[in-house]
């Protein structure tokens, strides 16, 4: 019984050595585990700083860009205001043309450019009252210049005015 005893005790020491065994490979485990997160959050943290410094060069950068274009833009409204030169109207559109007979009846027989015959056709057709959303509806006036069509779009009205041009 004696040796039953002391077998049951040799083992038992057995498994506690094992036990604590265990208990040091898991500390050493978890040891290197977190070894290699801090290496890692390390690694990361190397890596923003980069990624910051170059935000911050690119931002100088664009800083530098920007104060240029508006030295740019300073110098060319000093120019812009020194020549004030409104834009220019083609000089096909203020050519003077002269209406023909039945044209001249709506617009006058004097020879004016395409611009003011366009303006005053309009002016003729709301003083009239002949327009109706997108159609034109022609009065014994403007018969002859559409053709002898009763009702005209505004966009084919353009197209048979040419025609009454030289």
């Amino acid at each position: 019984m004696a040796k039953r005893k002391a077998k049951k005790k040799a083992t038992k020491k057995k498994a506690t050595k094992k036990k604590a065994a265990k208990k040091t490979t898991r500390k050493k485990a978890t040891k290197k585990a977190a070894k290699k997160a801090t290496r890692k959050k390390a690694a990361k943290k190397a890596t923003r700083k980069k990624a910051t410094k170059k935000k911050a060069t690119k931002k100088k950068a664009t800083k530098k860009k920007a104060a240029k274009k508006a030295t740019r833009k300073k110098a060319t409204k000093k120019k812009a205001k020194k020549g004030k030169s409104k834009r220019k109207p083609n000089a096909a559109f203020m050519r003077p043309l002269t209406p023909s007979a039945s044209l001249a009846a709506v617009v006058g027989s004097k020879p004016i450019p395409r611009t003011e015959v366009i303006s005053k056709l309009w002016a003729y057709i709301r003083k009239n009252k002949l327009q109706e959303s997108r159609n034109i509806h022609a009065d014994d006036k403007l018969k002859p210049v559409f053709g002898g069509k009763k009702v005209v779009s505004m966009f084919e009205m353009m197209k048979l005015i040419s025609k009454h041009l030289k």
